[in-house]
Order: C-alpha cells, then sequence, then structure tokens
C-alpha cells in the first residue's frame, strides 16, 4: 500500500531537480517497501533515453506514474512492485536485458536514468540506515 502523499508533498517533490528527485525516490521506496511502473494490457511502459537507451521508469508513488501517463499513453495504469521483489527479481533481470532504469521522471524536466545494480546499491544503503535507526 502506498503512503499518503500530500499535495503540497507532491508539488513539492515534482520541483526537485533530478538528483534530488533520486533521492527522494530511494528515500520513499526504502520506507514504503514498493515502487510503481506503469502497465497496460501488452505490459509494462519502457522508454529511450536521450542517448537511446531502453529503460524502465519507476515512481515512488501510484500519483507521479499517473502524471506520466497521458496522452497517448493514457492507457497505462500505476502497478505496484514490492522493494522485496525489485531487489530479488527485477535488478538481474533488467541487467541481463540491458535496460536502465528511468528514476522518478517528471514531463518535461531532466531525468536520470541509472544502471539498475547502481539503484540497487543506493536502496540497499537507504534500507541499512533505516534499520540503524530502529
Amino acid at each position: 500500500m502506498s503512503y499518503e502523499l500530500t499535495e503540497l508533498e507532491r508539488n513539492a517533490a515534482l520541483r526537485l531537480n533530478a538528483d534530488y528527485r533520486y533521492d527522494h525516490f530511494v528515500s520513499k521506496v526504502a520506507r514504503s517497501g514498493e515502487l510503481w511502473a506503469l502497465k497496460d494490457e501488452n505490459g509494462l511502459l519502457f522508454l529511450n533515453s536521450d542517448s537511446d537507451e531502453n529503460c524502465l521508469p519507476v515512481w515512488p508513488h501510484p500519483d507521479y506514474a499517473k502524471l506520466w501517463a497521458v496522452g497517448d499513453l493514457e492507457r497505462y495504469q500505476p502497478q505496484a512492485i514490492t522493494l522485496k521483489i525489485w531487489l530479488e527479481r527485477w535488478i538481474d533481470g533488467l541487467t541481463q536485458d540491458g535496460i536502465d532504469v528511468a528514476v522518478f521522471p517528471v514531463q518535461g524536466e531532466e531525468n536520470m536514468v541509472e544502471t539498475p545494480s547502481a539503484l540497487a546499491e543506493s536502496l540497499t544503503k537507504k534500507l541499512e540506515q533505516y534499520a540503524q535507526e530502529v
């Protein structure tokens, strides 16, 4: 289940630059235990980055994903992926398929594309940090 997202938090996060959105994504996903992709009846949405790399866009909350699903992409709906499954299965699969991850992309903004292993490392470090706080 996704965390509660206020309009104030949503608007503030959308104004962040790509680096800060990445950090926001890692923090929120590590706390909530899930991330969000977009899916239609044919499967997940994949994008081409500016450098023509195939990538999977992911967001920390379904409301952010919905903001991407406009125009030709209206048929796509947010799809939750648990962090446990993401780390156990998705990272290796994406790496083997040569697919990078567009982390918390926002329409019309510069966005960060990261390798699956680098994102997994960031998430794992954040999980370890949170575990020490308890």
